[in-house]
Protein backbone atom coordinates (compact mmCIF):
# COMPACT_ATOMS: atom_id res chain seq x y z
CA UNK A 1 0.00 0.00 0.00
CA UNK A 2 0.77 3.73 -0.38
CA UNK A 3 -0.45 7.21 0.83
CA UNK A 4 -0.03 9.71 -1.24
CA UNK A 5 -0.69 13.32 -0.70
CA UNK A 6 -0.92 16.18 -3.08
CA UNK A 7 -0.19 19.94 -3.16
CA UNK A 8 0.56 22.96 -4.69
CA UNK A 9 -2.74 23.65 -6.74
CA UNK A 10 -4.21 27.24 -6.23
CA UNK A 11 -6.00 30.34 -8.11
CA UNK A 12 -3.41 31.38 -11.26
CA UNK A 13 -3.98 33.72 -14.06
CA UNK A 14 -4.24 32.11 -17.74
CA UNK A 15 -0.73 31.92 -18.65
CA UNK A 16 0.75 31.53 -15.17
CA UNK A 17 2.65 28.53 -13.91
CA UNK A 18 1.49 25.93 -11.03
CA UNK A 19 4.12 22.88 -9.51
CA UNK A 20 1.83 20.22 -8.29
CA UNK A 21 4.11 17.75 -5.42
CA UNK A 22 3.06 14.35 -4.46
CA UNK A 23 4.44 13.03 -1.19
CA UNK A 24 4.35 9.05 -1.06
CA UNK A 25 4.18 7.32 2.07
CA UNK A 26 7.00 4.91 1.36
CA UNK A 27 9.77 4.24 -1.37
CA UNK A 28 8.50 5.19 -4.99
CA UNK A 29 11.26 3.49 -6.42
CA UNK A 30 10.09 0.44 -7.49
CA UNK A 31 6.39 1.76 -8.46
CA UNK A 32 5.24 0.87 -11.47
CA UNK A 33 3.89 3.71 -12.56
CA UNK A 34 2.84 7.25 -10.68
CA UNK A 35 0.69 9.49 -12.96
CA UNK A 36 -1.42 12.73 -12.25
CA UNK A 37 -4.86 13.08 -13.03
CA UNK A 38 -7.58 15.61 -13.52
CA UNK A 39 -11.14 15.90 -12.75
CA UNK A 40 -13.43 19.04 -14.19
CA UNK A 41 -16.93 20.06 -12.34
CA UNK A 42 -19.27 17.36 -14.78
CA UNK A 43 -16.88 15.57 -16.32
CA UNK A 44 -14.71 12.42 -15.76
CA UNK A 45 -11.44 11.74 -14.55
CA UNK A 46 -8.76 11.36 -16.87
CA UNK A 47 -5.30 10.84 -17.32
CA UNK A 48 -2.72 13.91 -17.33
CA UNK A 49 0.51 12.65 -17.24
CA UNK A 50 2.51 9.46 -16.04
CA UNK A 51 5.91 8.53 -15.16
CA UNK A 52 7.09 4.79 -14.75
CA UNK A 53 9.71 3.59 -12.62
CA UNK A 54 12.34 3.91 -15.71
CA UNK A 55 11.31 7.11 -16.48
CA UNK A 56 9.24 7.13 -19.27
CA UNK A 57 6.55 9.70 -19.31
CA UNK A 58 3.08 9.38 -21.31
CA UNK A 59 1.06 12.80 -21.47
CA UNK A 60 -2.17 13.61 -22.65
CA UNK A 61 -2.29 15.62 -25.99
CA UNK A 62 -4.03 18.22 -24.52
CA UNK A 63 -0.71 19.35 -22.28
CA UNK A 64 2.20 18.23 -24.66
CA UNK A 65 4.39 20.81 -24.18
CA UNK A 66 2.85 22.60 -21.47
CA UNK A 67 3.59 20.44 -18.40
CA UNK A 68 5.99 18.51 -17.35
CA UNK A 69 5.83 15.50 -15.11
CA UNK A 70 9.07 14.12 -12.91
CA UNK A 71 9.85 11.77 -10.34
CA UNK A 72 12.15 11.87 -7.34
CA UNK A 73 12.50 8.42 -5.80
CA UNK A 74 15.10 9.56 -3.49
CA UNK A 75 12.57 12.17 -1.70
CA UNK A 76 9.74 9.90 -3.03
CA UNK A 77 7.96 12.39 -4.17
CA UNK A 78 6.12 13.18 -7.80
CA UNK A 79 5.33 16.65 -9.28
CA UNK A 80 3.54 18.02 -12.38
CA UNK A 81 5.21 21.36 -13.63
CA UNK A 82 2.31 23.30 -15.57
CA UNK A 83 3.10 25.89 -17.67
CA UNK A 84 1.07 28.17 -20.06
CA UNK A 85 -2.03 27.44 -17.80
CA UNK A 86 -5.49 27.50 -19.53
CA UNK A 87 -9.02 28.10 -18.12
CA UNK A 88 -9.64 24.92 -19.21
CA UNK A 89 -6.57 23.20 -17.28
CA UNK A 90 -9.35 24.15 -13.82
CA UNK A 91 -9.96 20.75 -12.38
CA UNK A 92 -8.93 18.76 -9.03
CA UNK A 93 -6.08 17.00 -9.81
CA UNK A 94 -5.03 13.58 -8.62
CA UNK A 95 -2.14 12.07 -7.60
CA UNK A 96 -2.22 8.11 -8.73
CA UNK A 97 0.37 4.63 -7.65
CA UNK A 98 -0.28 1.86 -9.49
CA UNK A 99 2.37 -0.78 -7.91
CA UNK A 100 2.92 -3.56 -10.05
CA UNK A 101 2.58 -4.22 -13.60
CA UNK A 102 -0.55 -6.65 -14.30
CA UNK A 103 -1.34 -5.67 -10.80
CA UNK A 104 -5.60 -3.93 -11.19
CA UNK A 105 -5.12 -2.15 -7.45
CA UNK A 106 -4.28 1.51 -7.47
CA UNK A 107 -4.26 4.31 -4.84
CA UNK A 108 -4.95 7.81 -4.95
CA UNK A 109 -4.34 10.88 -3.10
CA UNK A 110 -7.32 13.38 -2.00
CA UNK A 111 -6.77 15.52 -5.08
CA UNK A 112 -5.78 19.72 -5.15
CA UNK A 113 -7.34 21.65 -6.42
CA UNK A 114 -5.84 24.29 -9.67
CA UNK A 115 -8.05 27.46 -11.00
CA UNK A 116 -7.08 28.96 -13.82
CA UNK A 117 -8.47 32.14 -14.13
CA UNK A 118 -9.27 33.95 -17.95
Amino acid sequence: QVQLVESGGGLVQAGGSLRLSCAASRSIFSIHVMGWYRQAPGKQRELVAAITSGGNRNYADYVKGRFTISRDNAKNMVYLQMNSLKPEDTAVYYCNAKLHLGDPREYWGQGTQVTVSS
